[in-house]
């Protein structure tokens, strides 16, 4: 398995890493169970987050006293210094340690830089110069931002949505980010789950010097990724036609499922029913099928335009019309006028 090193942050560790979102659903043996198992295949750098319900706790647990042997990012959502430092103390004690690898702020609606009015940067060092965060990092979904993030400086590693339905210019902030010596964390590497081929997933992150944190609920997605420390993938024809195909199939405004749009004012679940479409194709299940699922999806009706959904979206889709055009094929496929 190739490694990886983080920009100037000197963190080394193998191009295959634990992105713990996910474990957040499942109980704490389960989780504890997966995470340990983790680190005995080969995995050493773990990302969370404050925002991940008890994720932090799991990991605080599945690796108390073996803190060295590991890597740990986490990230805040705060927008004030009170609450970064709220955020922080919170994080430490959950994760039963005295700092973090990385910390970064989550999911910024700006590049935050010294003076800039907010304190956030200023909190950042005085947490590094403190011992209690060894590198400043930061992660963004929108591509200027991100871009400004990397012309700045100021951070050490940016976390940013990375994945074989990559444009050039996501592939441009990756050569940027490596050209100044910034560490690159792919996130969404499986872009919501709507990407089924690890192997594919994982030839493609190869090619680039980036870290990919791949979220893992259940046991059998992890054996997927642990196979690769024996037999790293490599791309083949095979595999480069897989990528094609879901490049062709996907490529354009699609939900990720990351949820940030919620909640919304009427109720819909909008993080599964504007992606309804690609789930069920690539995700068979009479599940989605369902009367819940119909009840669920009949709510699109009820949409009342009031763009909540609209501000919120780190992509910045057009919700509603995803939605209205989920809702017309899904119909189609319930009444049986197109077979998937």
């Amino acid at each position: 398995m190739r490694t990886i090193t983080l920009g100037k942050t000197g963190i080394t560790t193998p191009q295959n890493a634990f992105g713990a979102l996910p474990v957040q659903r499942a109980d704490r043996q389960t989780a504890v169970k997966l995470l340990r198992k983790a680190y005995n295949g080969g995995m050493t750098f773990f990302d969370t987050a404050r925002a991940y319900t008890d994720s932090e706790e799991k990991l605080g647990e599945a690796f108390e006293g073996m803190r060295e042997k590991i890597y740990i990012a986490s990230t805040t959502m705060a927008k004030t210094p009170e609450k970064f430092w709220d955020d922080l103390e919170t994080t430490l004690k959950n994760l039963r340690t005295d700092y973090l690898d990385i910390y970064q702020l989550h999911c910024v609606p700006q590049c935050y830089a010294p003076g800039d009015g907010t304190g956030l940067y200023e909190a950042m060092l005085e947490a590094k110069k403190q011992g209690k965060i060894r590198h400043i990092g930061i992660t963004a979904h929108k591509i200027g931002i991100a871009e400004d993030i990397v012309k700045s400086g100021l951070y050490e590693t940016l976390q940013f949505p990375f994945s074989y339905l990559a444009t050039d210019r996501d592939i441009a902030l990756v050569r940027a980010c490596e050209a100044v010596g910034m560490g690159f964390i792919a996130m969404k590497g499986l872009s919501g789950g709507l990407l089924t081929n690890s192997a594919a997933c994982m030839a493609f992150m190869s090619q680039y010097n980036v870290l990919p944190i791949w979220g893992v609920q259940r046991e059998s997605e992890l054996d997927e990724w642990l196979l690769f420390f024996d037999k790293e993938p490599v791309m083949t024809d095979e595999l480069q036609a897989i990528i094609d195909k879901d490049r062709a199939e996907l490529l354009g405004d699609f939900c990720r499922g990351c949820g940030y749009c919620s909640p919304c004012t009427v109720g819909i679940i909008i993080n599964q029913c504007a992606r309804m479409s690609q789930m069920i194709r690539r995700s068979p299940s009479k599940a989605w099928l369902s009367e819940l699922w119909q009840k669920e999806m009949n709510k699109i009706e009820s949409c009342i335009n009031c763009g909540a959904c609209l501000k919120r979206c780190p992509y910045e889709l057009n919700i509603p019309e995803l939605l209205k055009k989920n809702l017309e094929d899904y119909r189609q496929i319930i009444s049986g006028r197109i077979s998937v």
